[in-house]
């Protein structure tokens, strides 16, 4: 029955407007509002356009709990880059020091696997770069 369902993800922030200036202008993402009959602009539903992938839908919630876990991953070819140019554009990466998932200086985890460096949005939530080619 959901096999040929076109799914698609969401989640939540507490703050539209700063989700919206953050995934648009930080991010450099296609962001739009979410308006029809049923939605009107003013309830702040987000879609967020990702490349080669289904839109995500990004949503206010009043009692919004930041997800604990990765909710987006960006990959891309040139970690030390795209670190380096988010960090340009302000974004802070976590540091995980004394964990299995150790980050060095910049935020990179290099202990095996993919390189992967994680940030969160301003609600929060975990989002990450991870090097693949």
């Amino acid at each position: 029955m959901l096999a040929t369902s076109k799914a698609f993800s969401g989640f939540s922030v507490d703050d539209s407007q700063r989700a919206r200036e953050f995934y648009q202008q930080t991010l450099g993402l296609d962001v739009y509002p979410i308006v029809d009959d049923d939605m009107p602009a003013e309830y702040g539903l987000l879609g967020v356009k990702i490349a080669g992938s289904r839109d995500i839908f990004v949503y206010p919630k009043a009692d919004h709990t930041p997800a604990s876990f990765t909710i987006l991953n960006f990959p891309v070819d040139d970690i030390e880059a795209a670190v380096a140019e988010l960090k340009r554009r302000g974004v802070e990466f976590l540091h995980y020091r004394g964990t299995a998932m150790e980050t060095d200086e910049n935020g990179i985890f290099r202990g095996g696997g993919p390189l992967i460096a994680w940030f969160t949005d301003p609600a929060g939530n975990v989002l990450s770069v991870i090097e693949q080619h």
